[in-house]
């Protein structure tokens, strides 16, 4: 089973990356862009059947090392 999840900064913390490619893309001519945010992108393969099972275990993984829950959120999708 296959399940992604998707880690971004919480919408009150600064994202200065963000900041830079949307400054880039202006500048680059791209005037209707206008807010960037960056974040990072985990595929997880789990050897599990169970749905629930396999989402719960992911859950436990992005709160145990693919975060940090004080400045980011985390969604997981089911592929």
């Amino acid at each position: 089973m296959k399940i992604s999840a998707t880690v971004t900064l919480k919408k009150e913390v600064l994202d200065p990356q963000g900041k830079v490619v949307n400054q880039t893309l202006k500048n680059m001519g791209y005037s209707s862009v206008t807010n960037v945010r960056q974040g990072k992108f985990f595929e997880i393969e789990i050897n599990e059947n169970n749905k629930e099972k396999a989402i719960s275990m992911v859950e436990e993984i992005c709160k145990k090392l693919l975060t940090n829950v004080v400045i980011e959120d985390y969604k997981i999708n089911l592929k």
